[in-house]
């Protein structure tokens, strides 16, 4: 078992510098910790479909942290956060960020609270509630789904969430060329980054927003 875990520590290690994220052997044992976690409460409650170990490091922790490099501000919010993918993994190599993971599913927001004090994180604060009704105290420098439905949705529930000058990112697996046209007006593609997730045989692109009086 002791070599299982070190061959998947230095495949999520290496996974993460493909991606120009700088992963300590700890930080990736925090990573395992959560699957390690999302594995017991799957037995309990169907959080995810992907049980297979190798997926679960392609899938959820890689995915997530190839966005990394675009994130912005200080406040972030991932938004259908579900089993806290990509926020978790995102907070853990963002300690100086602030993470808040929304769903509106509570037995999901249990188990993120659960594994975000099981990996030791102090960035991290959940809030129960439908992106659309969602009232914030302050707005985000940047909001992020990955699962959130079209574009255009995303715009509409999302947008008022983030401040002047902030940025909503939509993660995406094929190039969403009919999502992008139908945006909503006063909102403009800011940039298309298409992303390579290391041993993740599937198109992933990240769509950057910003409002259309905003600079690029």
């Amino acid at each position: 078992m002791q070599a299982i875990r070190e061959a998947q520590t230095a495949k999520l290690v290496a996974g993460a510098a493909g991606l120009g994220v700088v992963l300590s052997a700890g930080q990736a044992e925090h990573l395992l910790v959560l699957l390690d976690e999302l594995d017991d409460w799957n037995q309990r409650m169907n959080l995810t479909a992907i049980r297979d170990r190798e997926q679960q490091i392609a899938k959820h922790l890689l995915d997530s942290l190839s966005i990394h490099a675009f994130l912005r501000g200080k406040h972030i919010a991932d938004i259908g956060t579900g089993a806290g993918f990509p926020g978790l993994p995102l907070a853990l190599v963002n300690p100086d960020r602030d993470f808040t993971l929304l769903d509106s599913t509570a037995k999901k927001l249990r188990f993120v609270e659960h594994a975000a004090a099981k990996m030791g994180l102090t960035n991290v604060t959940t809030e129960h509630a439908r992106a659309e009704v969602f009232k914030p105290k302050e707005r985000f420098d940047c909001v992020l789904a990955r699962a959130v439905g079209p574009i255009e949705t995303f715009v509409h529930w999302c947008g008022p969430l983030v401040v002047g000058g902030g940025r909503l990112l939509a993660m995406k697996g094929r190039f969403p060329e009919a999502e992008i046209a139908a945006i909503p007006t006063g909102w403009k593609v800011a940039a298309v980054h298409r992303l390579s997730v290391p041993t993740l045989d599937e198109e992933r692109h990240l769509v950057e927003i910003c409002r259309s009086h905003d600079r690029v």
